[in-house]
C-alpha cells in the first residue's frame, strides 16, 4: 500500500482487511495452544479404536458425513479417505481450511441480468473518517477495491473557488452532497434536519470548501422553460481565460435558447486551469483530485477480481469541468469503459458479459433533454414528511402528481457514459422512468422503509428487474452504518456502506460477500428470469405480487454452538496488557423480524432490526489470549438458539464477537461473521479478524449443530 500523502491517515493494506469478503479466503491453523491441542486430542480419542488407537476407514466416513456434514467427494482430493486415520491424518484435516466454520462460496452462475445480484458497495468512498471533518484520500479507493468493493462513490466538484454547477440554492447542494444522492427526491425528517444543519455550516465556510458564497438576499431564478440548449461540444476542455464579466447574452453556456430565461448551466466566471476535485461539499473535509481517483481506479479496480466495477458519480461541477471529467475518464480508463451502444439497451446485461469493465453511474439526461423527470432534487421534496411522501407512493393513488420538469444539469457527453446505470430522480415506482431497463433509483434508508411500508409488493417486483441503491442517512455524521441485511431482504442490489467505520453493518457485509468477488446471486425468488432464446427480454409481470414475505421459503431453526476454547486472540485497540484482558465470546443471530417482513413495523432510527437479533454469550476468563472455557468451567459452554422463526439462510447471519469484560462498555477485540447457509456443522474453527478488520491468528474452536424445519 502506498504511503499516505498530504498528511492523510495511513490506511492498511486492503488485501488483508475484511469488510468485503476476506474471510472467504483459504484459512488454516498454523500452531495450536496447549488448551486447543488437548481438546483435539480428546475428540480424536473418543472415536479411536481401543486396540489400534486409530480411526477405522468406515468410522472416518461416518464421522465426516454425520458429525461434520462434509462432502466426502470434495475431501477425497486432499485427504486419505480410503484408509484408517491416525492422529496425524486427523490433525491434517482439522487444522485445514476444510474445518473452517465458513464454507467456500458455491460456484456462482453469472448469467443472470445484473439486477439479480447483490453488489458489495461503498458510500462516500473518498472519506477516511467522519462525514464533516475527516480527510479525503486516494488510499481510500485503493483500500476498498483491494477488499472486494464493486461499487464506489465519487463526489466531484469544480477545481477552483469558482461557482459550482448547482443553480438551485444552497440547500439543494448541501442535501445532495450530505445524503449522497441527488437522485433521491424521497427524503425524510432525518434528511431534512441534516440538510438544515449542513446549510447553516455552509454559510460559515469559505467558498473553497465546496461552493460559492452568495448574497443573503439573492434569489435564484427559476427556469421559465424546459427547452435545453444544444449539447456542449464534445471537446470543450479549453483552459484559455474568458473575458472578465462575460454576460449571459454572450456566453453560450449560460444562454438558453428561449432568450432572457435563467441560465441552464451556471459556469465559471473565468475558465479555470484546475481540474475537478473530489470532496464532501460544504464540510471541512479535504479534497483530492478527480484525476488521481481515476488513476487509482484504473490501477486497483480489477486487482482482486475482474467482475464489473460500478463508479457512482455525484456531479456538482460546471459544464466546462464536466467536459474535463469526460476527457479524464476516457483518457485514463480507455478500454475499461463500455463502448457506446448504437441504441438504448432493452434489458440489463449479465456480470459475465461485463467482466473487466467499468460502469459509470451518473444522472440521466435524455438526448437534447427531451422528456424524463431528471431535474435536481429540491429542498421542498427532501423536507416532506414521511406521511406526505407515502401519499405520493400509495398504490391506490394512481399516477403521481405532476411537477414542473427542470432540465438536467449534467451535460449530455457525461450523461451518456451511464449506459446501464442511469441515475434517475425517484418520485414513485409508477413514474415513466421506472420501466426504463437501465435506470437506477437511489433512496435513503428511511425512504426505502417508507416505500416498503406503502408499496412493498411493487418495490420487491421492481428490484427483481431493475437496479436500486440504498445509502445511509445524512444524520450519520460519525459514518455509522445502516443494517444492510434489512435492505438486501427488500431485493436492493447496491447497499452503500461507510467502509472506514467498523461496526455491525460492515461485519454483515463481510458475511454476505466472503470470497465472492463482490457479487452474490440473489435467492431464486428475488431474481428475474435468465435471458434465453425463448425469453429474450425478462420483463416484469404486471400480475406479480411476491414480497419478501412469500418469495422464498422461511424456516424455523434450532442452532447450538458449543464453545470449547480459543487461541491467539488479539487485544482490543490501544490495549497492550494481556493480564487485564478478560475475553468472552458473544454470538448474535441476525434474522428477519416478522414486522419487517410484512411491512407492519417501521425501521427504528438507528437503522437496525427491532426484534431480529438473538444473543448469547460465554462467561469471561481473566488473564490471557488463549481462554479455555471447557477447561475452566468443567463443561462445554453451550449457546442455544431454539425455535427461531422466519429464517432465510441466504439472508441470515451469525456474528461471533470476542469482547473484553470491562467496567462500562466492553471493548471489541475480534470478530467473524458467517452467512447462515455457509455455516458448517461439526467441530470447526472460527477464524477471527481483529477490531479493525485485519487478519489475525485468532481462532475459536466450537462444535456447531444447525437444524432447519418448515
Amino acid at each position: 500500500m502506498p504511503a499516505a500523502v498530504h498528511g492523510t491517515p495511513y490506511l492498511p493494506d486492503g488485501a488483508h482487511q475484511g469488510g468485503g469478503g476476506l474471510s472467504g479466503a483459504d484459512q488454516k491453523i498454523k500452531t495450536l495452544s496447549p488448551a486447543v491441542a488437548a481438546h483435539l486430542q480428546r475428540i480424536y480419542s473418543a472415536h479411536a479404536d481401543t486396540v489400534t488407537k486409530a480411526w477405522r476407514q468406515e468410522d472416518v466416513s461416518v464421522w465426516l458425513r454425520c458429525c461434520q456434514g462434509d462432502d466426502e467427494a470434495e475431501l477425497a482430493r486432499d485427504f486419505p479417505l480410503h484408509q484408517d486415520w491416525d492422529y496425524e491424518s486427523f490433525f491434517q484435516y482439522i487444522t485445514s481450511s476444510a474445518a473452517n466454520s465458513i464454507a467456500p462460496p458455491r460456484s456462482q452462475d453469472l448469467s443472470y441480468p445484473l439486477s439479480s445480484y447483490f453488489i458489495s458497495s461503498s458510500h462516500n468512498t473518498y472519506l477516511t473518517g467522519n462525514q464533516l471533518s475527516s480527510d479525503s484520500s486516494v488510499d481510500a479507493y485503493r483500500n476498498v477495491l483491494l477488499r472486494g468493493c464493486r461499487c464506489i462513490e465519487v463526489d466531484v466538484w469544480d477545481g477552483s473557488d469558482s461557482e459550482s454547477e448547482d443553480d438551485d440554492g444552497d440547500a439543494e447542494s448541501v442535501t445532495s452532497s450530505s445524503s449522497s444522492s441527488s437522485d433521491d427526491a424521497y427524503g425524510s425528517g432525518e434528511e431534512g434536519i441534516a440538510s438544515k444543519l449542513k446549510r447553516k455550516a455552509k454559510r460559515k465556510l469559505p467558498s473553497f470548501l465546496g461552493g460559492r458564497k452568495k448574497s443573503k438576499d439573492k434569489k435564484v431564478p427559476e427556469p421559465t422553460t424546459t427547452t435545453p440548449p444544444p449539447p456542449p461540444p464534445a471537446a470543450a476542455t479549453t483552459t484559455e481565460a474568458a473575458p472578465v464579466g462575460l454576460s449571459a447574452e454572450t456566453n453560450p453556456l449560460e444562454r438558453c435558447k428561449s432568450g432572457g430565461s435563467a441560465s441552464l448551466f451556471q459556469t465559471l466566471s473565468r475558465k479555470s486551469t484546475k481540474e475537478p476535485r473530489v470532496l464532501h461539499g460544504y464540510t471541512l473535509t479535504k479534497d483530492i483530485t478527480f484525476r488521481d481517483v481515476c488513476e487509482a481506479i484504473k490501477d486497483y479496480g480489477f486487482a482482486t477480481t475482474d467482475l464489473p466495477l460500478i463508479v457512482s458519480l455525484e456531479v456538482h461541477c460546471s459544464a466546462e469541468q464536466q467536459e474535463m471529467m469526460v476527457d479524464i475518464m476516457r483518457q485514463i480508463w480507455g478500454d475499461l469503459l463500455l463502448p457506446e451502444p448504437e441504441e438504448d439497451a432493452k434489458y440489463l446485461p449479465t456480470p459475465e458479459e461485463l467482466r473487466g469493465k467499468i460502469l459509470v453511474k451518473v444522472k440521466y439526461a435524455p438526448p437534447n433533454n427531451e422528456g424524463g423527470s431528471t431535474g435536481s432534487t429540491t429542498p421542498e421534496e427532501l423536507d416532506n414528511t414521511a406521511a406526505a411522501a407515502s401519499g405520493r407512493l400509495s398504490e391506490e393513488a394512481g399516477q403521481p402528481k405532476q411537477r414542473a420538469k427542470k432540465p438536467s444539469k449534467v451535460i449530455w457527453s457525461l450523461s451518456k457514459m451511464g449506459i446501464y446505470t442511469r441515475g434517475v430522480s425517484f418520485k414513485s415506482l409508477m413514474q415513466p422512468e421506472a420501466n426504463m431497463p437501465t435506470h437506477i433509483f437511489s433512496l435513503s434508508e428511511s425512504g426505502v422503509m417508507d416505500v416498503h411500508k406503502e408499496s412493498r409488493s411493487a418495490l420487491f417486483e421492481h428490484n427483481k428487474h431493475y437496479l436500486m441503491r440504498a445509502y445511509p442517512s445524512g444524520m450519520r455524521i460519525l459514518s455509522s452504518n445502516l443494517d444492510p441485511a434489512v435492505f438486501w431482504r427488500k431485493g436492493i442490489q447496491i447497499v452503500a456502506l461507510n467502509w472506514q467505520n467498523w461496526d455491525e453493518g460492515m461485519m454483515l457485509n463481510e458475511g454476505m460477500f466472503a470470497g465472492t468477488g463482490g457479487y452474490v446471486l440473489k435467492p431464486a425468488g428475488y431474481r428475474c428470469a435468465k435471458l434465453t432464446d425463448s425469453n429474450p427480454s425478462p420483463s416484469p409481470s404486471p400480475l406479480a405480487s411476491d414480497t419478501q414475505a412469500d418469495a422464498v421459503q422461511h424456516y424455523t431453526m434450532d442452532l447450538t454452538i458449543n464453545v470449547l476454547a480459543a487461541q491467539s486472540l488479539p487485544l482490543p485497540p490501544g490495549d497492550d496488557n494481556i493480564d487485564s484482558f478478560r475475553p468472552y465470546l458473544k454470538v448474535e443471530l441476525h434474522v428477519e423480524e416478522p414486522g419487517e417482513r410484512h411491512g407492519t413495523d417501521e425501521l427504528p432510527q438507528d437503522g437496525k432490526e427491532k426484534g431480529g437479533e438473538y444473543k448469547a454469550k460465554t462467561k469471561s476468563i481473566k488473564g490471557g489470549c488463549d481462554p479455555d472455557w471447557e477447561g475452566k468451567f468443567g463443561a462445554q459452554t453451550e449457546l442455544k438458539f431454539e425455535n427461531i422463526p422466519g429464517v432465510v439462510p441466504e439472508l441470515s447471519f451469525v456474528r461471533f464477537l470476542v469482547l473484553d469484560d470491562e467496567i462500562g462498555r466492553d471493548s471489541l477485540a475480534a470478530w467473524a461473521c458467517v452467512r447462515l447457509d455457509r455455516l458448517r456443522e461439526g467441530y470447526r474453527f472460527v477464524h477471527l479478524l481483529d477490531a479493525k478488520g485485519m487478519e489475525s491468528d485468532g481462532a475459536v474452536l466450537v462444535k456447531i449443530s444447525k437444524k432447519l424445519r418448515l
